[in-house]
């Protein structure tokens, strides 16, 4: 990244950016896929003469959240201004939070990618200054997986990985149009650094050529040819390892895989990530699911991006 001789100047007018929710494993692409969903947190910045920010909650997390430096939107953008070479003093944020925090559903990954394309968006040609490459290797600065970081940015299906040379990279793939995803949320929150905490150091080869068949299966199952998502989801490396951590999960997955549901917990958990069609969708109707929240969402074919502001009343 280059920002070149002339000088990088800063936007006075708000700014607004929307993020979308992801699903990050898919059940065997453990670190590596990430599906978006139709959920956003909703992020207005403006910079103004005064140093600090000032940051307003709704949503999600309006009780709990920080609401100063040590907000995670925040830090992402202060980290992506000094990469810019840009210097902003202070600024407001407005944050309208509709991603579940604490569910596997990417609210953190939401935070730092909207935090680093809000800033980029600040900036005059930001987009010039920050390449989609350079938001993405900075978050990864955050979030040490790039699952869905890549998602949260491209939207749709991605596989991301890691070169030896520590970049980071990524390809985006539309997914066929048959695919419908639905989470199923509990009331519990739990920590994505607490479920890695439980991941085996080791695996054996015959899970990991179990997994690594699957998840190629992935690809082809979620643009192509939704009818392989069953066998396609199957995973025996991360979901059991860390089923301690969020049993009622781990059964609810193994209940609506019983019924034909191809089911998976949505990435650290303990939300579960179901793929229907009409007969799945018949079949998870009919089951007990107590106190879980259910939504079937679309798939949302952006990732994070510039949007229009909303006109006040």
């Amino acid at each position: 990244m280059s920002v070149g001789a002339s000088p990088v100047r800063v936007r006075r007018e708000a700014v607004r950016v929307v993020v979308p929710a992801t699903s990050a494993n898919l059940g065997p692409a453990f670190d590596s896929a990430g599906l978006a969903l139709a959920v956003y947190d909703d992020l207005v910045a403006m910079v103004t003469e005064d140093e600090g920010v000032l940051v307003e909650i709704a949503g999600e997390g309006e009780q709990t959240l920080p609401r100063d430096e040590q907000h995670l939107v925040v830090q992402s953008m202060r980290s992506a201004f000094d990469r810019m070479g840009v210097e902003v003093p202070g600024f407001v944020l407005r944050c309208i939070n509709s991603i579940p925090h604490g569910r596997g559903l990417g609210s953190s990954a939401a935070a730092i990618i909207g935090g680093i394309v809000l800033a980029r968006a600040m900036v005059e040609g930001g987009a010039e200054v920050m390449s989609d490459a350079d938001v993405l290797q900075l978050a990864l600065e955050q979030e040490k997986h790039p699952d869905n970081l890549a998602a949260a940015l491209h939207g749709s299906f991605t596989v991301a990985w890691i070169e030896d040379d520590g970049k980071v990279d990524v390809v985006r793939m539309p997914t066929h149009p048959g695919i419908r995803p639905a989470v199923l949320v509990p009331a519990a929150e739990l920590s994505t650094a607490q479920a890695r905490g439980l991941l085996p150091e080791f695996v054996s080869l015959a899970d990991a050529t179990v997994n690594i068949a699957r998840s190629a299966l992935l690809v082809h199952a979620l643009t192509l040819d939704p009818t392989r998502l069953m066998s396609a989801t199957h995973d025996r490396i991360h979901q059991h390892s860390r089923a301690s951590a969020y049993p009622d999960s781990v059964s609810l997955v193994s209940r609506l895989r019983e019924l034909g549901v191809p089911a998976v917990i949505s990435g650290a958990g303990p939300s579960v990530l179901a793929f229907l069609d009409d007969d799945a969708a018949e079949a998870m109707a009919s089951l007990q699911t107590g106190d879980w929240i259910v939504r079937e969402l679309a798939v949302s074919p952006a990732g994070a991006r510039e949007v229009p502001l909303q006109p006040t009343s």
